[in-house]
């Protein structure tokens, strides 16, 4: 049911990479091997290591509080910084509003600000006290791109470059300028089962739309151009899938940060060995673990990506795809990974 995907795996044994599928519904337009896909929430991965890098330099600790540097937010009293990365800071996420998604449907073109999105999601009651729970919200990470900006005086898309792009000779990965929607060459189109709103309750169609989307009389809406200042720091960048490889290697062996104690507590986060690979993963300093991997899924309306490192066994495995959600239910690339990960994980 997926348009377009490419699976990128690496053992110590050697590299595969595929790409399947067409980057248009209808067109005899074949995806290729470098192909840029937006990535969604890795892009979480990369703001939280710049982050990490400046706790690194002193500029910013993991103990500092929201307040201390976006004295103009309120609604996140009490929040630190390594809650908003371990995503325990019970801050509502914006993108579960509901008048949110409607003006997604309804104006796809607009283009947010860092201060729009924050609001959005601090204006809200949050789920929990700071540090009480855990549970997955965009605003976090909107908040740090705020913090990062507020500390280095740069905007997020310069330091990411930078820390992250250019030091690891990321060419081909980017995160976009506010108003611009376009990817980058060669590209595919990114489609979306029913709509923003329709998904933000349930992402499963009802059943006799899901046997139409199987017959092909039901296709997918394209969203491709969505503007993607709506997620932004929460899952913006655009890369490819041997820039992701690169990038999930040094994001799991540490060559983007100087202080090993900083890192090994990156990778404090319980793992599981051989081939029982959980689709969900547990969360740590901007980082996820899926099974015997670190690394990070992403899920954006067009778009559905997973990336994951093994330190242990040099083991690599990117997938992406152009499709959020099967129109039963499920993220493709997840399964897709979690497939090869117990093939290649087997006794």
């Amino acid at each position: 049911m997926v348009p377009g995907i490419v699976v990128s795996v690496t053992t110590p044994e050697g590299r595969w990479q595929q790409a399947f599928g067409t980057r248009t519904i209808g067109a005899d337009d074949p995806v290729s091997i470098d192909d840029h896909f937006r990535v969604g929430s890795i892009t979480k991965t990369m703001v939280a290591t710049v982050a990490l890098q400046l706790v690194n330099e002193s500029k910013l600790s993991l103990s500092d509080q929201v307040s201390d540097h976006l004295s103009d937010v309120w609604g996140a009293d009490g929040v630190t910084v390594e809650q908003l990365l371990t995503m325990r800071s019970g801050l509502f996420s914006y993108t579960e509003r509901t008048d949110f998604n409607r003006i997604l449907d309804e104006n796809p073109a607009r283009v947010w600000t860092f201060s729009e999105l924050a609001a959005l999601g601090t204006s809200v009651p949050p789920y929990f006290s700071p540090g009480s729970d855990v549970r997955y919200s965009n605003t976090n990470t909107v908040l740090l791109a705020m913090i990062i900006e507020d500390v280095t005086g740069n905007s997020l898309e310069t330091e990411l470059r930078n820390r992250i792009f250019e030091p690891l000779g990321l060419r081909e990965t980017s995160y976009p300028v506010q108003g611009d929607s376009a990817l980058p060459p060669p590209s595919p189109h990114g489609y979306l089962y029913g709509t923003n709103s329709s998904a933000n309750i349930s992402a499963a169609l009802e059943w006799d739309q899901v046997r139409a989307a199987r017959e092909g009389t039901l296709l997918p809406t394209d969203v491709t151009n969505l503007d993607p200042s709506w997620i932004g720091a929460a899952g913006a960048v655009i890369s490819t899938a041997s820039d992701l490889e690169t990038f999930a290697g040094a994001l799991a062996g540490g060559t983007l940060l100087d202080s090993t104690e900083l890192h090994e507590r990156q990778l404090d986060i319980p793992r599981t060995s051989g081939a029982s690979m959980p689709v969900l993963g547990t969360y740590g300093l901007g980082l996820m673990v899926f099974g015997p991997m670190y690394g990070h899924d992403g899920a954006i309306p067009g778009f559905q990506s997973f990336m994951g490192h093994d330190p242990d066994t040099g083991i690599t495995v990117v997938v992406l795809c152009t499709l959020r959600d099967g129109p039963a239910g499920g993220r493709p690339a997840n399964e897709i990974a979690a497939g090869i990960v117990r093939a290649l994980y087997q006794d």
